[in-house]
C-alpha cells in the first residue's frame, strides 16, 4: 500500500466517534439501522441535540506528524440535561454509518472498508455513544467534562476541555477530545500491533472537535 493510501485509511478511522456540530455538510445521513436510545423528552431540564446544527470533526494523521486529514461524523440523536443555566449530564448518539472524509465523502472503497470489521464492524455496531457523568467548572463557561465513551461496544471513561454556553433556552457546545483509539480495538496499522510498518505506521492519537446546538 502506498503511503498516500495509508495516510487516507489513517485519518478516515478517526472518524467513529459521537457528538454533533455546526453542520458544514449538507443534512444529516438516514440511519441504517434504527436507534433504541430513549430521550427525557418534554422534561424540562433536558435540551434535545438539533442534529442539523451539530457535527463532530475528525483529525488524523501519520505517526510522524507529517501527514493529515480532516473528516465529519453525524449525530443521530441526543439531550444534554442542564440545571440553573449549568450542564449537569447528558448523552450523544452516533451514527457510524455516516463516516465521511471531508475529501471523498462516503461513497468510496476506504469508507466501505472502515465499515467492515477491519475497523468498526458498523453493521454489528451501528451506533456510538457518550453519556455525560460529571461536569467539573473551571469558570462560568469553560468545563472539564468526564463521560462514559463507547466504541464497537468497548466503554471507556474519557476526560475533556468543552466551552459551554447556556442562553435564551439554546445550548452552544465547543469541545476537544483526543483519544487513544487502540483502546476501542482500532488497530490497524498501530505499532503497538504491528511491526515494521516503516512510514505507513498510523498515529494511535485520534482528535475530534465537537460542537453541538441543544435546545427544548
Amino acid at each position: 500500500m502506498n503511503n498516500k493510501l495509508s495516510i487516507t485509511y489513517l485519518i478516515l478511522i478517526i472518524a467513529p466517534l459521537f457528538i454533533g456540530c455546526g453542520n458544514e455538510k449538507e443534512g444529516n445521513k438516514n440511519n441504517a439501522s434504527a436507534s433504541s436510545l430513549s430521550l427525557h423528552v418534554g422534561n424540562e431540564k433536558y435540551f434535545m441535540i438539533d442534529t442539523k446544527e451539530s457535527v463532530v470533526t475528525w483529525k488524523g494523521s501519520s505517526l510522524n506528524g507529517l501527514n493529515s486529514q480532516t473528516g465529519y461524523i453525524y449525530i443521530s440523536k441526543g439531550e444534554l440535561m442542564i440545571e440553573n443555566g449549568q450542564l449537569m449530564g447528558g448523552i450523544i448518539e452516533v451514527d457510524m454509518n455516516t463516516i465521511e472524509d471531508k475529501n471523498h465523502g462516503t461513497d468510496n472503497n476506504l469508507v466501505n472498508h472502515l465499515k467492515d470489521p477491519d475497523f468498526f464492524e458498523v453493521i454489528k455496531f451501528p451506533f456510538s455513544t457518550i453519556a455525560i457523568t460529571k461536569v467539573a467548572s473551571i469558570n462560568d463557561e469553560n468545563k472539564n467534562v468526564t463521560g462514559n465513551l463507547t466504541i464497537k461496544g468497548i466503554t471507556h471513561s474519557v476526560t475533556f476541555p468543552a466551552q459551554i454556553e447556556v442562553k435564551d433556552g439554546i445550548v452552544k457546545a465547543n469541545a476537544k477530545l483526543v483519544i487513544d483509539r487502540t483502546k476501542w480495538d482500532v488497530r490497524y496499522k498501530s505499532a503497538k500491533f504491528y511491526d515494521n510498518l516503516a512510514n505507513q505506521t498510523m498515529s494511535d492519537s485520534i482528535e475530534y472537535h465537537i460542537k453541538i446546538v441543544a435546545q427544548k
